[in-house]
């Protein structure tokens, strides 16, 4: 069993995380998808849109959960690269301080505002159940 990093897994291919209940997949899939919209680990950088990002689950409620908890998670995001200009960043956010620090200062704006325009068009994103 490998254990998955999700500041290092590659974006790029199709990716398929199984694990039972309450290991954290959702959270994980948030996280992976903050990576996708800000082009953290893209060879170009680009970041991709939610319309560009497909996300497949099994169940109807597995879905309808999955949505709003990536559409929070991209608006928590979006509100740290905002703060995290002004070097005033509220609340302790491993993911999210290792993700910035990854990332050079002056693309932080790119990153916040990506990520606000993510988070507004979520109703477009592609995450859909598997019947």
């Amino acid at each position: 069993m490998n254990t998955l990093n999700p500041l290092r897994m590659p974006l790029s291919g199709r990716q398929v995380i199984e694990a039972s209940a309450g290991t954290g997949k959702t959270w994980t899939l948030a996280a992976l998808y903050v990576r996708l919209v800000i082009g953290h680990g893209r060879p170009d950088n680009a970041g991709l849109g939610p319309r560009q990002i497909l996300v497949m689950t099994f169940t109807e409620a597995a879905t309808a959960e999955l949505r709003e908890r990536i559409r929070k998670r991209l608006h928590e995001a979006a509100l740290w690269f905002d703060q995290i200009q002004t070097g005033k960043t509220t609340g302790n956010d491993p993911f999210l301080q290792k993700l910035s620090a990854d990332i050079p200062a002056d693309q932080w704006p790119l990153s916040a505002s990506r990520l606000h325009l993510a988070a507004q068009a979520m109703d477009e994103a592609a995450i859909y159940t598997i019947h």
